[in-house]
């Protein structure tokens, strides 16, 4: 029973561990449009979750985030560093997070269906954006003390919406295509 137990704990460390990686490589991934880029990022949070299940997904983003925090260029642009988490861009970092831990929530209590799936998706998408717009709009405030919330909704949210719902429906159609059985060993 403690080997078994053993195997399974490895197995979970490297699957984690591959997810963070997945995420790290999705965020190099870049388009520079503004003070925020467009990245993939959500697509490797989002698919990551999905492989590997909620608690397991969230795992992975905080070690990318761990990573990134302790100076690994993991995030956009191959940076890192705390003072990443800090920036203009922290809040979205942060709210990948809680997008993870919505999704394990839901996902737990409303089970892994297709509609559960993409609500907490879409759930997990908002409170990233809330969170990371409320960060840059503090920061903005602090900054200038004039920013009204419409120019930051258009410069951090308007324009990266469209781009993270073909994300979140890229991340569930690379998921189906994936054969049952590997979806199966994964969670």
């Amino acid at each position: 029973m403690k080997e078994e137990k053993r195997k399974n704990r490895a197995r979970d460390l490297v699957l984690v561990a591959a997810a963070a990686a997945l995420i790290s490589v999705c965020s190099f991934l870049t388009v520079p449009v503004g003070p925020v880029p467009v990245t993939m990022q959500v697509f490797g949070v989002f698919l990551s979750l999905r492989l590997l299940g909620g608690r397991r997904g969230a795992l992975a983003v905080a070690v990318w985030i761990a990573l990134g925090a302790a100076g690994a260029p993991v995030f956009s642009g191959f940076s890192g560093g705390i003072g990443r988490l800090l920036g203009t861009s922290g809040g979205y970092l942060a709210g990948f997070l809680l997008s993870a831990l919505l999704y394990a929530a839901v996902t737990r209590l409303a089970g892994d269906s297709l509609p559960a799936v993409l609500a907490a998706m879409l759930a997990g998408l908002a409170v990233c954006y809330a969170f990371g717009t409320l960060w840059f709009y503090a920061l903005s405030l602090r900054a200038d003390g004039e920013t009204a919330l419409s120019a930051v909704l258009s410069v951090c949210v308007w324009p990266f919406l469209p781009f993270d719902l073909v994300k979140i429906g890229l991340a569930e159609a690379v998921f189906r295509l994936l054969p049952a059985r590997c979806r199966a060993s994964l969670r």
